[in-house]
């Protein structure tokens, strides 16, 4: 099988085991669960070791100093043994609390564990891919959180007035974690083109990447 056709190396971070074994039995043949952790603790070890390309993390987890997903994400922080794996949180809890703590800690999408075992697996295809992925209510709540301690205004921000109508249609659905196939299909536009006015949008706003674009547009009430 060719390299780029491999499976996606996924660990499974949750201290149900039932859940896990349940996961690891739905999840797509895109991701290959190479390990499993139900700790803190366990977590960093079994990540170091296997260094895999995605984890799916409980927010809430036993262990370490009490910190959950969230003291995973920061205590690897910077760590040669993350470098380049990429996280995705799943939580029975949608309360905005526990996805502000989990994204800023760097997580980079944010699940509820009544997805199915399909949505998980696109999830962590498109983290891997560097997509941001939440839905959009939940998009709303970090929204809340991240304004109530923001002073930054929305519509006459000047960064905002770089970009034209389409663009700032594009840059909200892209910020949201909508798929180019699925932004093109809302706005009646072709992938080329929306991937034309997504580097546009980066360029003018001076960012890297969608991360950087959700964070963006969060902070100045955007979505």
């Amino acid at each position: 099988m060719p390299e780029t056709d491999a499976p996606i190396r996924v660990v499974i971070v949750d201290d149900h085991q039932i859940f896990r074994t349940g996961l690891r039995a739905e999840l797509g043949s895109e991701l290959e669960v190479v390990g499993e952790a139900a700790t803190v603790d366990e977590a960093l070890t079994v990540i170091a070791e296997l260094r895999p390309a995605v984890v799916l993390l409980d927010v809430h987890l036993p262990g370490g100093s009490g910190g959950g997903g969230a003291e995973v994400l920061q205590r690897l922080a910077g760590s040669a043994d993350a470098r380049g794996t990429r996280f995705l949180a799943l939580s029975v809890s949608d309360a905005a609390d526990d996805v502000v703590s989990v994204i800023r800690a760097g997580a980079r999408g944010y699940l509820t564990k009544s997805a199915s075992g399909a949505e998980v697996t696109a999830a962590a295809v498109r983290v891997h891919g560097g997509d941001a992925v939440f839905s959009p209510r939940l998009a709303g709540f970090v929204l809340d959180a991240f304004g109530a301690g923001l002073g930054e205004t929305a519509a006459g921000d000047d960064e905002l007035d770089r970009l034209s109508a389409r663009e700032q249609e594009v840059m909200r659905m892209i910020a949201r974690g909508y798929a180019y196939k699925e932004v093109a299909a809302e706005l009646f536009l072709s992938i080329k083109t929306v991937e034309t006015h997504v580097s546009n949008v980066l360029r003018k706003l001076q960012l890297s990447n969608r991360h950087e674009l959700t964070a963006w547009a969060l902070s100045r009430r955007l979505l």
